[in-house]
């Protein structure tokens, strides 16, 4: 039995004095408007009402118990509107991970912004590399990068993360740039140990054609920052998300090699924990987001 369902009706058979007029109001048959309040009876184990030819009157536990009713229903419509409100406006709490590097990079600045256009929101920011069960962890949108694999989550593109070789001018001028992916075997190469193939790069050449490489060299990391800090300090060629190596090939810290080769880029996603009734708190940034990554947008972001 649906316990406010027949409190509501019984209000209403109470205020109308009829079970087929407050059947009627509630677009239900009579014949089930009664057989609720029957079974609401059973429950308490007290008659509410005294059913006559001249219509429905609650009894004198049913008048107690109606008054009682009366203030359930308010209180249920004042939670049923406070719930419609916070699921139709960008305000509450609202809890995001995304990993470290991209989160301190550039998911900062964008929810910071963010906030500006909706102060009534109070974000939770969580940065980790390792991955995070949404649902378990109470995260209502996750920033991730690669494949999707959870088809139960809801889920919107973002846009694209490409990746790029680099390494110093000094450990260029002392070593040489590789002429072709092949020639990083006499590289030092410092190796993310997270996506990329681990220690085996996979180029594309112009022509499309495929040619992965195997590397090896001083420095394994899953910690994109310390690579990037590696690479500027000549200790050998990495390949860096172009978000965390633009503002160093900017200022000639690092200089980009392989120019004709990529490395695959992996979709970025807004995802969060169901597809359904989704709050307007959570589809407000993912929309917002979905404007955020357009043609080159990691050398806009503002660090």
């Amino acid at each position: 039995m649906d316990r406010i369902q027949a409190i509501r009706l019984f209000i209403r058979v109470v205020d109308l004095g009829s079970f087929s007029k407050a059947a009627a109001d509630m677009g239900m048959g009579q014949p089930s408007a009664t057989k609720l309040v029957v079974q609401l009876e059973k429950q308490l184990g007290s008659r509410l009402l005294h059913r006559s030819t001249r219509g429905v009157t609650p009894t004198e536990i049913g008048a107690l118990y109606y008054a009682k009713c009366k203030l359930i229903a308010h209180h249920v419509e004042e939670a049923e509107t406070v719930a419609a409100l916070l699921q139709s406006q960008v305000q509450g709490g609202l809890r995001i991970t995304t990993s470290v590097a991209f989160g301190r990079r550039v998911l900062v600045p964008l929810v910071m912004r963010f906030m500006q256009l909706h102060p009534k929101l109070q974000i939770e920011l969580n940065f980790e590399d390792r991955y995070v069960n949404l649902v378990e962890q109470g995260i209502d949108v996750a920033i991730r990068m690669g494949p999707l694999a959870d088809s139960t989550l809801g889920a919107r593109y973002l846009g694209i993360n490409p990746w790029v070789v680099v390494a110093s001018p000094e450990y260029i001028k002392k070593r040489g740039a590789p002429a072709d992916p092949a020639g990083l075997v006499a590289h030092d190469a410092l190796v993310y140990s997270t996506v990329q193939g681990d220690a085996r790069w996979h180029f594309t050449g112009a022509e499309g054609h495929a040619l992965p490489v195997s590397v090896s060299g001083p420095l394994r990391s899953n910690n994109l920052s310390a690579l990037l800090v590696a690479a500027r300090g000549g200790m050998g060629v990495a390949a860096l998300p172009k978000y965390v190596a633009h503002e160093s090939i900017r200022s000639g810290a690092l200089m980009p090699v392989l120019e004709d080769w990529t490395l695959p880029s992996q979709e970025i996603h807004a995802v969060y924990p169901s597809p359904q009734l989704v709050p307007a708190k959570v589809s407000g940034f993912v929309a917002w987001l979905q404007g955020q990554f357009g043609e080159a947008w990691w050398a806009d972001q503002k660090k």
